[in-house]
């Protein structure tokens, strides 16, 4: 049986109760105890993580032990596409997922999927805490085969190509590499135009794959990079800067249905706290990222003149951009 068909059959198994885990307290006229199961591809203390087992310690706090949330990092419940699936049907309650993962489910997220559409991580992250992020959210949730409720953003800063086999300092670098990308249509356009080979492969493959030759290397952040151990089979980081994809974090809206109100709110509350306490997290994870892969000797290119790139991706623009260009246009306008 494959991996992917077992955890659909043991989450399937917690749906008939509304799916999240309820633990009687003694005495038996204590109120019921509920542990949300939440999900990250990411490891044990990465900033995501961190702030989603936050939400859980304040949660535990204000309701005296009554809610509480049990985490499982580094993909222990599946990649981001089956946990999504879990979600949805109810057997995870919690989820931090990529925007560029859920692109391909509700397509008006799209939109902050299109390479180099912020200026810098500063205009991304006005978007994100104000009007235009919300109505993001909103979207999302309001979608009906998403299945899913929009808590907050969080900050994942911007992603770069990195791979093992040369540095990239100009575009024509990039030709021919077998680069891999999240399974949107819009990240594999991307690539190719960019001169490389876009493959799309789950993020609990790219290790190795990157070890094994499968693909020549990825894009992605820098603690990413770092942190699930891709630099120490790809030694060459070359800031790109290509997309700033934010984080979402979401909750099981067939779960949620079945919260109070007043639990609602409480768990928004939190979780609007954890987009702020994520993006301090993150500045600083990601700083230690970039000085540990300098330790182990991996080259940092700095790309002079990115011209050539955002130039390249026009026909990613043509094919994609039409669609979303009332949203662009608002962000493209945050300062």
């Amino acid at each position: 049986m494959k991996r992917r068909d077992f955890l659909k059959i043991g989450a399937g198994l917690g749906t008939g109760l509304g799916a999240f885990t309820t633990l009687p307290l003694q005495p038996a006229s204590a109120q019921a105890k509920t542990v949300f199961k939440a999900s990250d591809v990411q490891p044990a203390g990465y900033p995501t993580v961190a702030a989603t087992e936050s939400i859980g310690k304040k949660l535990e706090a204000a309701t005296n032990g009554r809610l509480s949330i049990q985490m499982y990092p580094s993909a222990q419940l599946g990649a981001e596409k089956e946990t999504i699936e879990q979600t949805q049907i109810g057997a995870i309650q919690l989820l931090r997922v990529s925007a560029g993962t859920i692109g391909p489910i509700v397509d008006d997220i799209n939109v902050v999927n299109m390479p180099f559409l912020f200026k810098n991580m500063a205009q991304a992250e006005k978007m994100m805490d104000g009007p235009v992020g919300q109505e993001l959210l909103d979207k999302i949730t309001a979608n009906a085969n998403a299945g899913l409720v929009a808590l907050c953003w969080m900050n994942s800063g911007s992603r770069s190509i990195y791979n093992s086999k040369r540095p990239i300092k100009t575009i024509d670098d990039v030709k021919g590499l077998k680069i891999r990308v999240q399974g949107n249509p819009i990240f594999i356009d991307m690539m190719n135009a960019l001169g490389g080979n876009g493959v799309a492969m789950g993020y609990d493959q790219v290790f190795s794959s990157l070890q094994t030759g499968v693909v020549d290397g990825a894009e992605n952040n820098p603690p990413s990079y770092v942190f699930s151990n891709h630099y120490t089979a790809a030694k060459y980081y070359s800031l790109t800067e290509h997309l700033i994809i934010p984080e979402v974090l979401a909750f099981s809206k067939r779960s949620w249905t079945a919260l109070s109100a007043d639990d609602q709110a409480l768990i928004k509350k939190f979780a609007r706290e954890a987009q702020f306490e994520e993006r301090e997290l993150w500045n600083k994870y990601e700083q230690l990222a970039m000085e540990k892969a300098k330790a182990a000797g991996c080259e940092i290119i700095a790309i002079a003149d990115k011209t050539p790139f955002q130039n390249a991706v026009k026909p990613v623009w043509d094919k994609y951009g039409p669609k979303y260009q009332d949203m662009i246009k608002r962000i493209q306008e945050i300062s």
